[in-house]
């Protein structure tokens, strides 16, 4: 399952992420969203577990957990699956 995290301070290491979710089971990958020209963090990233029960003990132990003086997020992940397409205004042509 694919957990989302975010809300923590930029100095946290993808290690650090590894060793708290480890707590509550295996971890396949851990990846943490940086700015492309910085090289910074941007305050969020992914967790991936392999078990859904472990995943989810996970969510609930951790969300909202204060990690250097912030309150970290953590949630499923949006799947990415099919979204509606917005609609372009514009003016009609009648041709």
């Amino acid at each position: 399952m694919k957990i989302y995290i975010g809300n923590f301070v930029d100095r946290i290491t993808e290690d650090t992420i590894r060793k708290m979710f480890e707590a509550f089971g295996h971890v396949e990958s851990v990846k943490i969203i940086k700015d492309r020209f910085s090289g910074r963090s941007r305050g969020y990233g992914f967790v991936e577990m392999p078990s859904n029960a472990e995943a989810d003990q996970a969510i609930k132990a951790l969300n909202g957990d204060i990690v250097e003086k912030k309150p970290m997020k953590v949630n499923h992940a949006d799947s990415g699956g099919k979204k509606k397409k917005k609609k372009k205004f514009g003016r009609r042509r009648s041709w």
